[in-house]
């Protein structure tokens, strides 16, 4: 069992090294950047607008759509707020150095336009269907944008958004849950896969009007108490923050040698680390955002597009940031050490990280790791259940939404027990395989979304209307 193990383990590792090589990197963030120029700059021209709709400016309760834009962008924040911040953020470090950090705010950065451009997408040609609900995303504007002779990749999209919700999405969630459980708090993995999974069940089973519901309360509650945690660990040690802000410029371009548990590490690896979480963070260019994304109510779809825009801030620029600072200012990239003597990675090193950090002031400050990270991991769940659900329906209809629930609460128990290396690795690979389909169809549908957004934030278009 051991060997078969290893020899999976090693074939995860090969399939990572590929989908994450240079092409992949230079089309994920290339696209991002391509749109920015071809938008001019939205994402930092009109974010006050885009703060306008989310407060409910413009809402109008007679459109079309399942939920709210508030709504819509807590049910996508739930699914990007989740363990990427907490663990994403420090595996990054671990293999790629502090210098990982500014390319994962570089990948935030240009991910806002491309963000932007795909739920803008997703709502231009999603379907409103008998009951009244909306499905979209990108497998409905690659078939019927990019045309019909696309289907094909529509079909591919779908079904490597099913893979990854179950991996990355689920099982990358549950596992860090239980590993941070049972270090923590000594309780079996298998007990908090059990009990994550009938959790995650109860809820999926309402679709998305209960998951809007459920990610607009608990997304705040949980992103308030981390960032607290986090934020008071910096004041704490507000002295060495200028430094810790440096170690991440300096070590973006040039990283050091072999410290702590990147070995090799080189710009290349920096970057790969930097960009790989950045995605598994805000989820900018993979394509999930825009299957929420197109269930709000809104008739102007650009509408929608600016509000997503705001959840690699949220989720990168702001919630990731503390996280890596924490980590670096405590020194903990280099100083987290579990029993063996091995460096820690994951979950473990943000919980030293904050144990160090609040040590002056509370005894146990690992526990705000440990408390946020199973509310982390459950909105990021039950939220990608509904992309799933969404991709599931494309290829097969509404009777495979039923099975497909099933096998994904099933999954979350089965990702509690699997180890941290083989989880994340199936996640990688998921996520860059999914990403690609969807980054092709913003390249061939951006000149459309240019069309758009500009008459839409022209003087007398339709940005100040209701």
């Amino acid at each position: 069992m051991q060997e078969f193990l290893a020899l999976l383990q090693e074939g995860i590792d090969y399939a990572v090294s590929v989908v994450w090589g240079i092409p992949f990197l230079v089309l994920l963030v290339g696209t991002g950047f391509y749109l920015t120029i071809l938008l001019r700059g939205v994402q930092f021209r009109q974010l006050k607008h885009a703060f306008d709709v989310i407060r409910g400016k413009y809402d109008n309760p007679d459109d079309e759509g399942d939920i709210s834009h508030f709504q819509a962008l807590s049910a996508a924040l739930s699914a990007t707020i989740g363990i990427g911040n907490i663990a994403g953020v420090a595996t990054a470090i671990y293999w790629g150095g502090p210098g990982a950090l500014f390319w994962m705010w570089m990948t935030a950065f240009v991910g806002m336009a491309s963000k932007g451009v795909e739920c803008y997408l997703a709502h231009r040609f999603r379907v409103i269907n008998e009951d009244g609900s909306a499905s979209g995303g990108p497998m409905y504007y690659i078939s019927r944008g990019l045309g019909p002779k696309w289907k094909w990749l529509g079909g591919t999209f779908a079904f490597l958004a099913i893979v990854a919700s179950l991996g990355s999405a689920n099982m990358v969630q549950s596992n860090t849950v239980a590993q941070r459980f049972q270090a923590d708090l000594g309780i079996p993995t298998w007990i908090t896969g059990l009990v994550l999974s009938i959790l995650v069940g109860m809820v999926i089973v309402g679709g998305i009007r209960r998951i809007g519901n459920v990610a607009s309360k608990l997304v705040p509650f949980m992103s308030a108490i981390y960032m607290l945690g986090g934020i008071t660990v910096l004041l704490l040690n507000l002295t060495a923050l200028p430094e810790a802000v440096g170690l991440v410029f300096k070590y973006a371009f040039s990283p050091p040698g072999m410290i702590g548990g990147f070995a090799g590490s080189t710009f290349i690896l920096t970057l790969q680390w930097g960009v790989k979480r950045g995605l598994f963070s805000n989820e900018a260019g993979q394509g999930s955002a825009p299957i929420a994304h197109a269930a709000a109510k809104t008739k102007y779809r650009v509408r929608e597009g600016v509000v997503a825009m705001v959840g690699p801030l949220i989720d990168t620029i702001i919630v990731c940031t503390v996280t890596g600072l924490v980590i670096v200012v405590t020194g903990a990239w280099r100083t987290a050490l579990d029993a063996d003597g091995n460096l820690m990675n994951g979950a473990n090193m943000t919980a030293e990280a904050f144990r160090i950090g609040l040590s002056p002031i509370m005894g146990r400050g690992q526990s705000v790791v440990t408390f946020a990270v199973p509310l982390f991991a459950f909105s990021t769940a039950i939220a990608w259940s509904y992309y799933g659900d969404r991709s599931v329906e494309y290829l097969f209809g509404r009777k495979g939404i039923l099975p497909y629930r099933i096998v994904f609460t099933l999954c979350t128990f089965i990702g509690s027990v699997f180890t941290l290396n083989m989880v994340w690795g199936i996640a990688d690979v998921a996520n860059g395989l999914m990403a690609a389909p969807n980054l092709i169809a913003l390249i061939g549908l951006g000149a459309l979304a240019r069309r758009e957004w500009t008459a839409y934030f022209a003087p007398d278009g339709d940005w100040q209307k209701k």
